[in-house]
């Protein structure tokens, strides 16, 4: 053994490439369907790191790995940050604040009942919530008033696995107590059709007079003609008199028209019956005037712009009318921005597919080429962020730091998609793979450098902290699923990201993406992540106060 460990000691790169792959190993033993997945890289590494207090991978690569997971989170998950600020921006950030509220007087209460010094307790409270921003902003203050910096360490090392081993349990019991589940049967907002069946087509014979001679850009945007559900639903191709053609924006329909419409069932079902009846007779099954392809979206001068601007039916005579963005099938819209590795399904005259695949790239090769000068640019802009002091009331001074800061940037620059010949969207494959890459260093650098510390605590004081750390993370919990669900009625598969968020816990939000087989808990991560860091800081500072 000793010899493993003087090996490992003085090789950082074989020690952290031996925790990454025993937590792999460890990740995908399942019981009962539960398993850690990535997450138990984690707990790999807090069982290496007690066997010695040399096995501790140095800083920067729990750092990098931060870095890197946060700015491509940030990326993928900034059109739906915004788009949720303006339909429940509010919302989240009660939400956000009244969860974290709970958990604060949860630990008070803790302090109080277990006799724990109040130093002790904010680094309880830290670590229960895995933020090391928090126990930084308590170390600082502590260390300008004189205050000892043990106590905080101490609480903060041995409540932080307690703080995501409850909380991921929480992920997985209460989807599974309340038969919500992540599938797509789990609750939806109203209206909301991205999170229900993928889009398929239906062909429809047009019946009803009022809605022939008026153009289609008129008709779908005029509820009194086709239902609000229009703007979820595609009008691909027309067949008139044995012919077929491409539906513009001015086409018009006439009695015994039979179109091609494409959308998720449930829309389908709500718009047929205001332009006709179904009907047997599907044009797109005649691919000899009219066909389609998927073609990949690898050409940057194409990322990052509206379908719309890319003119092209009157280009290409063409349309788009389905996008696969990972495994997510969506309906296309004219304001819809393309990403880098999208799969667009396009309908367009058989002789301009071949000119359409050149324009969009098509190139599988490109997809996996990470773009290094704007993910570079992007991460430097962050870290420059993180390190702008902004003052606060009472004399403290937050930072966003080097999670905070790049996460900000990420969510705007992903909104943004490109800025002149700068595209900020990494391609999918790409931002996947940096993800897990930069949660992997982040898990086995916070993990060995945490284990040696946490078994000496165990040894000394770790009763009361457990109880304490158990508590805090319990209420928290219990709280945000029981408000989130039942109250708010948010969808599972966002709620559990949202608890991540919240807990701002990269290991967490991988279990829950993990359950959930989607991109929806990134959404609900990023949600909420930038409110949570803040009130944690605060939040944590406080308790300081008694």
């Amino acid at each position: 053994m000793g010899t493993a460990v003087d090996l490992l000691s003085a090789n950082p790169l074989l020690l952290l490439f031996v925790v990454a792959g025993l937590g792999y190993v460890v990740g995908r033993i399942r019981i009962r369907g539960f398993g850690l997945g990535v997450a138990a890289v984690l707990f790999a590494g807090l069982a290496v790191g007690a066997l010695d207090p040399r096995l501790a991978l140095p800083e920067v690569v729990y750092q990098l790995g931060l870095v890197l997971f946060v700015y491509t989170i940030g990326l993928a998950s900034g059109p739906g940050f915004f788009a949720g600020l303006r339909r429940r921006g509010l919302r989240d950030s009660l939400f956000a604040l009244g969860v974290l509220g709970a958990a604060t007087g949860a630990a008070w209460a803790a302090g109080r009942l277990l006799n724990l010094p109040a130093p002790l307790l904010a680094g309880l409270y830290a670590g229960s919530l895995t933020n090391t921003p928090a126990l930084a902003a308590v170390l600082e203050r502590l260390g300008g008033a004189g205050g000892t910096l043990a106590l905080p360490a101490v609480g903060y090392s041995l409540a932080y696995p307690v703080g995501v081993l409850v909380v991921i349990g929480a992920c997985y019991a209460f989807p599974r107590i309340w038969r919500a589940g992540v599938s797509p049967e789990g609750r939806r907002p109203a209206g909301d059709e991205s999170d229900g069946e993928p889009p398929v087509n239906r062909g429809v014979c047009i019946t009803r007079p009022e809605v022939t001679g008026v153009p289609v850009e008129r008709l779908w945007r005029d509820p009194s003609l086709v239902t609000e559900d229009a703007r979820h639903v595609v009008v691909s191709r027309l067949r008139r008199g044995g012919h077929q053609q491409i539906v513009t924006a001015s086409t018009t329909f006439e009695l015994g028209d039979v179109i091609t419409l494409v959308g998720a069932p449930e829309a389908l079902d709500r718009v047929t019956p205001r332009l006709g009846v179904p009907s047997d007779d599907r044009p797109e099954w005649d691919r000899s005037e009219i066909d389609f392809r998927r073609i990949f979206v690898s050409n940057r001068a194409v990322a990052g712009r509206r379908l719309r601007d890319l003119r092209l039916k009157e280009r290409f005579g063409a349309t788009v009318t389905r996008i696969k963005r990972g495994d997510v099938e969506l309906v296309a819209s004219a304001g819809t921005v393309l990403e880098l590795g999208d799969r667009v399904r396009v309908v367009a005259p058989r002789e301009q597919l071949e000119p359409l695949a050149r324009f969009f790239g098509d190139s599988y090769r490109q997809l996996s080429e990470v773009d290094v000068p704007s993910l570079s640019l992007g991460i430097a802009l962050g870290l420059l962020l993180g390190l702008v002091p902004l003052p606060l009331p009472g004399g403290t001074v937050l930072r966003l730091g080097f999670a905070g800061g790049p996460l900000v940037v990420a969510l705007v620059l992903g909104l943004v998609g490109r800025t002149g010949p700068v595209v900020w969207v990494q391609p999918q494959n790409a931002n996947l793979t940096l993800r897990q890459l930069g949660l992997v260093l982040f898990l086995a650098g916070v993990s060995t450098r945490s284990g040696y510390a946490l078994a000496a605590t165990l040894r000394e004081a770790g009763g009361a902290i457990f109880l304490g750390a158990t508590l805090v993370a319990l209420v928290f919990s219990v709280v945000a699923f029981v408000v989130g669900y039942r109250w708010l009625r948010i969808p599972m598969p966002v709620l559990t990201g949202m608890v991540a968020g919240l807990q701002t816990q990269p290991a967490t939000l991988a279990f829950a993406t993990e359950q959930a087989r989607s991109e929806h808990p990134n959404v609900g991560y990023a949600a909420v992540y930038p409110v949570a860091m803040v009130a944690k800081i605060l939040l944590a500072q406080l308790l300081l106060n008694g």
